[in-house]
């Protein structure tokens, strides 16, 4: 006689009486990579929420792509894509071994062009980035929290009156 495993058999609650029905056992199949897509989906979906700045006066001194994207962040308090701190990462690492190495990057690029090209990326990342392709680059960058913003501004909700 072939015996049933426990999987199989169907749960029944200890506090009901024979009579009730049983119920099937159910697993719900989820894998690392579904939780970085969801994980992902809900970092675009908020930075999708988090509004430009329009007003933008002051001339901001910077020695590195990533000094820039630093005194931004400070200065307007907010985060920057994951996706435009890669580039700004990316950006330094092009100056090594550059004649230029060693020259503030303000002398180089005027501060408010470098200013608006991150603002302008910001914005195509923000807007059109797809959280599958963000997920994809998060699991092969182990480290990629470190290029997370850990900024969260306080989203006003924007109702209409009728």
């Amino acid at each position: 006689m072939k015996r049933s495993s426990p999987w199989d058999e169907p749960v029944q609650n200890p506090d009901s009486s024979s009579n009730d029905i049983p119920l099937p056992i159910t697993s719900i199949d989820l894998t690392s990579q579904d939780i970085l897509i969801r994980r992902a989906e809900i970092y675009q979906e908020y930075m999708k929420q988090i509004p430009i700045p329009s007003q933008r006066g002051s001339v901001i001194p910077f020695n590195s792509w990533m000094g820039l994207g630093k005194s931004i962040k400070q200065l307007y308090g907010q985060p920057l894509h994951y996706l435009t701190n890669v580039i700004l990462k990316q950006w330094d690492q092009l100056r090594l071994n550059s004649k230029d190495e060693y020259k503030p990057l303000d002398n180089l690029i005027h501060p408010t062009k470098a200013e608006a090209t991150i603002w302008l990326m910001e914005e195509v990342h923000r807007q059109t980035s797809s959280h599958f392709q963000i997920a994809e680059l998060w699991k092969l960058d182990p480290m990629y929290n470190c290029s997370v913003d850990a900024i969260f501004p306080t989203l006003e909700k924007h109702c209409e009156t009728s």
